[in-house]
């Protein structure tokens, strides 16, 4: 690599090199300034969040870095907006919430930070060493965030569970790695694709890319490596719990279209069985699971889940329809979650004590009705009622199964979203119908702020979706 390459290269990982410096900066501020430091550590820690993403969207051209490992395109400009916007705003609710939740520490910014570091290079990421590297840098930083009150047990529960099952779904992430690299003697994508049209598709190949699948859809918690979700949802402090569900799944899912269309487009067949499965299984027991759940984080557990089973519809496709119609899901699915989190939040009684049971919410129409129309308009967003954005996501990804003769996958998607609706609406009956058991405390501004933005979002999606569907069609189009 000449100095040329090489400052070429830096420039266009600036984004990820300003969190890379600013983490380390933070770091140093901490422990200078003690364990106070943490408001301040907290608000330079958006700031420096946010100066990456104006850099990678005014300053950032497209091309390769580092000998290929790393590329930078609209596809994945698109989605590091998306996941840095889920983590300053999982940061910025986090921060009132910090001494009520025991994560008051400037470690939790800093750790924040390296997660959101290492979700941007998942993006980029154009070779499988990158792609490992980039995976094991987001998973160490979030193991430590989900036992971040050491205090409680639930959440070092929590944070060991999420531990132990993820060093699992490493080992076989890197077995699969290793297996397609001995069978086509390269680990670059283009490189792996080149190999697969010119020598074509092995037995060992196949079973490499089944590891691979496996490690991922652990990442973004789909049926059946979905086991550490509710526990983790519940364990784990409340703001940490926003910040798993958000930004995460964004750079898991956007990581699992790279690798799956860029390397393995010429065997989408062989794959496209595995996601099916996957995406079925998810949405099946995200519909169903989620029913007899009293505890209202784990029941978003379940949601999640089922929302991934809905996004890997599209994928299934293997078309840019289906790859468009995932960007505009993950977008509608982070706003509405981050919104529904808020609310969850915003769930404390008047002597400071959080509450988390689903019946906690009876009669909130009576003592916050602005709090309880929007949590309405989320669940109604969530169980995909139109014209909610919520509808319009769930609509493009049917649509691409459809346009890809996948009716059953359709169908099915279409019936488990009707089964998923009955605890939407169950939640929604509580607080509206319901006598109130008690009133919560005023929420803090910016919780009102997340889930009013939330739902201003979600109910203006059909005057504004214009531009975020050329936005996504345009990051679609990268790989077509």
């Amino acid at each position: 690599m000449t100095a040329e390459t090489f400052l070429a290269s830096l420039h266009l990982s600036t984004p990820e090199l300003i969190l890379a410096v600013g983490a380390l900066v933070l770091l140093m501020i901490g422990v200078f300034s003690g364990e106070k430091s943490s408001g301040l550590v907290t608000g330079l820690a958006v700031g420096l969040l946010a100066v990456s993403g104006v850099w990678l969207i005014w300053q950032t051209g497209d091309g390769q870095a580092y000998n290929g490992a790393f590329l930078s395109d609209p596809f994945a400009k698109f989605m590091k907006v998306l996941t840095l916007v889920g983590s300053m705003v999982a940061l910025i609710m986090s921060a009132g919430e910090a001494r009520s939740t025991g994560i008051d520490r400037f470690e939790f910014p800093v750790l924040i930070v390296l997660a959101t570091l290492g979700m941007l290079l998942m993006i980029s990421a154009n070779d499988l060493i990158s792609v490992y590297l980039a995976l094991e840098l987001q998973s160490l930083a979030l193991y430590v965030v989900a036992a971040m009150n050491r205090d409680n047990l639930r959440s070092t529960e929590a944070g060991l569970k999420y531990f132990v099952l993820g060093a699992l779904s490493s080992g076989m992430l890197l077995y699969g790695m290793s297996l397609v690299y001995g069978f086509t003697g390269h680990t670059g994508f283009e490189g792996i694709a080149t190999a697969l049209s010119t020598e074509g598709r092995s037995l060992g190949l196949i079973f490499g890319l089944v590891f691979i699948l496996a490690g991922v859809a652990f990442k973004i918690s789909a049926v059946p490596f979905h086991m550490w979700t509710p526990d983790v949802y519940e364990g784990a402090p409340t703001p940490v719990t926003a910040f798993f569900a958000a930004a995460p799944k964004v750079a898991a899912m956007a990581m699992l279209i790279r690798l799956v269309i860029m390397p393995f487009q010429s065997i989408v067949a062989d794959w496209q069985q595995i996601v099916v499965f996957i995406s079925i299984a998810s949405m099946l027991l995200g519909a169903f699971a989620a029913i007899g759940q009293k505890n209202i984080k784990r029941l978003m557990a379940y949601s999640s889940i089922g929302h991934m089973g809905y996004a890997l519809v599209g994928l299934a496709s293997g078309s840019m329809a289906g790859v468009r119609g995932v960007l505009i899901y993950m977008l509608v699915y982070m706003v509405m979650t981050l919104g529904t989190f808020a609310c969850i939040m915003a769930m404390k009684r008047k002597d400071g004590n959080h509450v988390e049971e689903v019946d906690d919410l009876a009669g909130l129409s009576q003592t916050n009705p602005f709090m309880a129309t929007v949590l309405t308009v989320m669940m109604f967003s969530l169980a995909g009622i139109p014209p909610l954005a919520g509808f319009f996501a769930k609509y493009f990804v049917f649509m691409a199964a459809i346009e890809a003769h996948l009716y059953a996958l359709a169908i099915i998607g279409v019936l488990a979203s009707v089964v998923g609706a009955y605890y939407y609406l169950r939640v929604i009956k509580l607080m509206w119908f319901d006598d109130a058991k008690g009133e919560f405390a005023r929420p803090s501004g910016v919780l009102r702020l997340v889930y009013g933005l939330s739902g201003l979002f979600v109910l203006a999606y059909v005057l504004i979706g214009g531009p975020i569907g050329t936005a996504a069609e345009v990051a679609a189009r990268t790989f077509f």
